[in-house]
């Protein structure tokens, strides 16, 4: 079913690629109809494929959303290294938060997320003008496609806070849309979301997998109350937690998977803790390329890739470290000591110095600008089958249902109320069944600082150290990170508890910009269009 719905979705994605004249290199605001592809009703998943499509790029497009939460934060980095990553390029710019306007990766959240709400606005056209015949549920497909929109706008608004707002797609040629302030955007995605709730499937099934459905709106609404205080100064825990409280009265649709590898399995879709995934598929749909991007060389030969591994992003050490040795997310997680091929024959370095040794991944990293092949534990989460191609098929569970959780616990914890702690406890649970009294935290653990060492670090030792006893509900911070390490979650949890712009890890030393919350309007979209104004603190760069 997953495979038919991807086909479907790409099918529809060239469809519209072929018939529009679009240079998917800018921005699009609006472009003109094909006039090559004539849908009918029998159309309509075609119709509607590019706006789910687009998050697949957006994702893991080169240098994706992906990156963007992820390479920034305190938990994973691409260092330099011998296969071919130079001095970490702009990923060094991004570990060390030295990203200016003229960053890739900001240029492409701004284009991707656009793209995605462009093909919504489209789609929507075609429905509410008839040039879509739909003769049932219209309203439904509307509702979707709304949800969609709302959800690139999410990403748009935690990436850069003021953004235009286009909700149209027949403009003029010329049109040039106006900025929007954080507040505009946030309350355009709150109303947005509240709209649609009403015709929006509650159904979960392979029909509705990987399409919105009004438990996924719910789902991004109380993501967009978790970072309220962030976004727009007004904290809105209460509104979170009711929402997170209805996604649990949810008769059973969604449970904790009793194995947190079903989650990240190449066929995940069987997966009951999902509540809305981004499929792919490596033969028909987009290019989740994560195990190349990790994977020493040499790994090709453990998993019989069709393609070599290029070596890059790691663990940072002092995450690591922040891990109960007991907690079985550490080794499900992480690639971590000596590596094998398929036969069971040890792998060796290849590069340097290191040449003809044994090949382990060791939990040590000596800085952005220099590592060894062998530094750092590799990103494993994601099942690596045997003969991958380029890409994995494995679907990526952007919502899943034990963040319902954590955020209900979190919010439970900030408006002083009982009751986090037995909430993250049924989280642990499964991580430590070998060793069940560690699964217990109280709601006064989850007060506790953090135990992540922050300070800089100079070839493996500590230079400067800060410590994290001083994170206001650290300890909350922490189960976020070892339940959703990898998961594109990072950045947008250290912001909410206040680390990212004020304590330093591994080669990051800055801590005295706290405007780098946000990232700045891209240089490209400035030039473009005269109605967009940069953050001031970028501005002054």
């Amino acid at each position: 079913m997953k495979k038919i719905l991807i086909k479907t979705l790409a099918l529809g994605l060239s469809a519209f690629t072929l018939g529009a004249c679009v240079d998917m290199s800018e921005d699009v605001y609006s472009s003109i109809v094909s006039e090559n592809f004539k849908p009918t009703d029998k159309d309509i998943m075609s119709v509607m494929g590019p706006s789910y499509t687009a998050m697949q790029n957006l994702l893991f497009g080169w240098i994706g959303n992906f990156d963007c939460q992820e390479e920034c934060s305190d938990e994973i980095v691409t260092p330099a290294r011998p296969s071919g990553w130079v001095d970490g390029g702009v990923y060094r710019t991004m570990h060390e938060h030295n990203w200016t306007s003229l960053q890739a990766h900001c240029g492409n959240l701004w284009a991707n997320c656009f793209t995605g709400i462009n093909n919504c606005n489209r789609s929507i056209y075609q429905i509410e003008s008839g040039e879509l015949p739909i003769e049932n549920g219209a309203e439904g497909y509307l509702a979707e496609l709304r949800a969609m929109r709302a959800l690139y706008y999410f990403y748009l608004l935690d990436g850069f806070r003021a953004v235009p707002i286009v909700e149209k797609y027949d403009v003029p040629e010329d049109f040039l849309p106006e900025q929007s302030n954080a507040k505009q955007v946030f309350e355009f995605i709150e109303r947005e979301l509240k709209g649609v709730m009403n015709n929006l499937s509650d159904v979960v099934d392979q029909t509705t997998y990987g399409r919105m459905t009004v438990y996924a709106a719910k789902f991004l609404l109380a993501r967009l109350y978790l970072n309220a205080e962030v976004y727009i100064g007004e904290p809105k825990w209460s509104e979170c937690e009711a929402l997170c409280t209805e996604l649990m009265n949810n008769g059973g649709k969604f449970v904790l998977e009793e194995d947190y590898k079903t989650n990240f399995l190449t066929k995940n879709e069987v997966s009951k803790e999902i509540i809305f995934a981004v499929p792919f598929d490596e033969l028909y749909g987009g290019w989740f390329h994560l195990h190349n991007k990790t994977l020493h060389p040499a790994n090709q030969a453990t998993y019989n890739l069709r393609e070599q591994p290029w070596g890059g992003n790691c663990a940072i050490p002092q995450f690591i470290d922040t891990y109960d040795p007991d907690d079985k997310r550490l080794s499900d997680t992480w690639i971590m000591g000596p590596q094998y091929d398929m036969e069971g024959n040890e792998l060796l370095c290849v590069y340097g110095d290191d040449k003809g040794t044994p090949l382990v991944f060791k939990n040590y990293v000596t800085g952005i600008e220099e590592t060894a092949e062998w530094e750092g534990y590799r990103i494993g989460k994601y099942e690596i089958k045997q003969g991958a191609l380029g890409s994995l098929s494995n679907d990526f569970p952007l919502f899943r249902y034990a963040d319902v959780y954590m955020m209900k616990a979190e919010c439970l914890l900030r408006m002083g109320k009982p009751g986090a702690g037995v909430l993250v406890t049924e989280v642990r649970e499964r991580a430590f069944r070998q060793h069940p009294a560690k699964a217990t935290v109280t709601d006064s653990d989850l007060q506790q600082g953090s135990s992540y060492k922050y300070g800089h670090i100079v070839k493996g030792v500590m230079a400067e150290e800060q410590g994290g006893a001083d994170v206001q509900y650290g300890r909350m911070l922490d189960e976020l990170g070892w339940e959703f390490a990898a998961e594109a979650h990072r950045r947008m949890d250290m912001i909410r508890f206040g680390v990212f712009t004020t304590k330093m890890w591994l080669s990051k030393t800055r801590t005295d910009q706290p405007y780098r919350v946000f990232f700045p309007i891209p240089d490209s979209q400035l030039k473009k269009n005269p109605n967009l104004k940069q953050h001031p603190e970028y501005a002054k760069n």
